[in-house]
């Protein structure tokens, strides 16, 4: 909760900072000709770019249940479940969280993934082909990856990193968007009404500045793999958790839905340069590299 806090306190400060160049740049005259203002821009931008990440948040457990068809494991029916479900509440009680829901979903590829919106109340669940193949200590320490990532607070972190980068990209296309329709058009002290030009303006910098905020998470989004496979190496094992990946590695990845494929343990098939930088997961290879060598981060 603390990590919370500061992130939340360093990116309000970061948002209040951006206002104050805006406006020591007279860039706030721009949107005065529209009838806007700096503070009610920043605030309405805040409420759409924090609630769309904060509702996906809320509702990750339901969707993902639903939409995966996960089965949850209340009392083990098999030697799979039992495996399962034992080794999260070990992990859980070592780690000291509360025991989150644990579930199956029917796949023949190998994935497993976490989410929630708060650490005490999270969903772990596995594909049936991963429970089935992994042996015992390969299972835990892909379960315990998972559980790291749930006390780590990472689906958390990453909808406020999401919240506050898409609240930048709706505030800056909208102020840079009327600086450059003002300054083309004329200034609208008038109290003109903004025109297609204007609006195609904010679409392109949108587009542009939403690029820019994928690169970002998703960078966040490979370095916390790599901090969720050392959980899963202190919890398990280090050979554990390097043989499950080369399980992974073997596999090609079930494709969970976009709204849950950055929470999977594994993700898209490495490409090029430009392709690594819009992955969620680093390559399979730098993770287990990454071990090897005792690094955090690739």
């Amino acid at each position: 909760m603390k990590r919370i806090i500061w992130f939340v306190a360093v990116n309000i400060a970061v948002l209040v900072t951006v206002t104050a160049i805006v406006a020591a740049l007279g860039l706030d005259r721009y949107l005065g000709a529209y009838g806007l203002s700096l503070g009610g821009l920043l605030t309405l931008s805040a409420v759409f770019g924090f609630g769309g990440a904060f509702v996906s948040l809320a509702l990750s457990k339901w969707f993902a249940i639903r939409s995966m068809g996960v089965r949850l494991i209340d009392v083990p029916h098999s030697s799979i479940e039992s495996r399962v479900l034992t080794a999260v509440a070990d992990h859980a009680r070592r780690l000291r969280l509360g025991m989150p829901a644990v579930g199956i979903f029917e796949s023949q590829q190998l994935n497993a993934f976490a989410t929630g919106a708060r650490r005490n109340h999270a969903l772990v669940a596995v594909s049936s082909a991963l429970a089935e193949v992994m042996d015992s200590e390969q299972l835990e320490a892909v379960l315990g990856h998972e559980m790291t990532h749930v006390a780590n607070g990472d689906m958390i972190t990453l909808g406020l990193l999401q919240g506050v980068l898409n609240t930048f990209v709706i505030f800056l296309a909208r102020v840079i968007g009327s600086a450059i329709d003002g300054l083309v058009g004329g200034r609208r002290d008038d109290g003109g009404q903004r025109g297609i030009f204007y609006f195609l303006i904010v679409i392109a910098l949108e587009i542009l500045f939403g690029v820019l905020a994928t690169l970002i998470v998703m960078a966040f989004s490979r370095h916390r793999e790599y901090r969720a496979d050392a959980g899963g190496a202190a919890l398990a094992g280090t050979q554990s958790m390097i043989g499950a990946l080369r399980t992974l590695q073997r596999d090609a990845g079930a494709q969970l839905p976009s709204q849950l494929r950055a929470f999977g343990i594994h993700g898209e098939a490495p490409g090029g340069v430009l392709r690594r930088l819009f992955m969620s997961h680093p390559p399979i290879e730098d993770r287990i590299a990454a071990l090897e060598q005792g690094r955090l981060g690739g």
